[in-house]
């Protein structure tokens, strides 16, 4: 479950405030797929990496089941980032020196995962998106753009990830522009200047999910 109430971010830019996540308030029940959608600056990413224990918050709180982000030190956020949220960015960030199956092995390992578990995983994984064969041992440079995109993201595995939510009862959350990939989650939250201006469930028979 993620509860997120009266959130806040504030940045100083030479005499002005700016108020980039301005009191936002919403709860996400675990296994449910939600999207974050909103123009350029309007707060997506700032609320982004608050969610996912990357900067810290003016005010409010945030809460991820039983752990209160807010109230964290610095080294159970760095827990939390290791173990408990993973991130996949809009770039492909593939170290270039490490082939597929490595690159999605990679965050494994920091988690504590067996090397044989690490690889079977991965290779579950890049089967999934469609990437087989030879290609889970090619380094990026000898990949398509579209074939690197698939190690980490894509269009093509919204589906899998919606099922990943399910089937884990995880919490999965996307940052787009994209209105047809927000419209495959459960729930889309609309920001504007920093603030939620709109939710909408996007699958009927989703879970509720509720904002103030």
């Amino acid at each position: 479950m993620l509860n997120v109430d009266n959130l806040s971010k504030t940045f100083q830019s030479g005499d002005t405030e700016v108020k980039a996540v301005n009191g936002i308030s919403f709860t996400v029940p675990d296994g449910q797929f939600a999207a974050i959608v909103g123009r350029s600056g309007s707060g997506k990413s700032t609320l982004l990496s608050l969610l996912g224990g990357l900067d810290k918050p003016t005010g409010g709180s945030i809460q991820v089941d039983d752990r209160v982000l807010t109230k964290s030190s610095d080294r159970d956020l760095i827990q939390y980032r290791r173990k408990a949220v993973g991130f996949v960015f809009q770039g492909y960030n593939l170290i270039p020196n490490l082939d597929a199956i490595e690159n999605v092995m990679l965050p494994m390992e920091f988690a504590g995962v067996s090397k044989n578990a690490r690889r079977e995983r991965a290779e579950s994984l890049l089967t999934q998106v469609g990437l087989t064969g030879n290609k889970q041992h090619r380094r990026p440079t000898r990949l398509s753009g579209g074939e690197q995109q698939r190690v980490k993201t894509g269009k093509a595995i919204f589906s899998l990830l919606h099922g990943l939510a399910r089937s884990e009862n995880t919490t999965i959350i996307v940052v787009t522009h994209d209105t047809s990939i927000a419209g495959r989650t459960d729930v889309k939250f609309e920001l504007e200047d920093g603030q939620l201006i709109s939710t909408a469930s996007t699958r009927p028979e989703a879970t509720t999910v509720t904002s103030s």
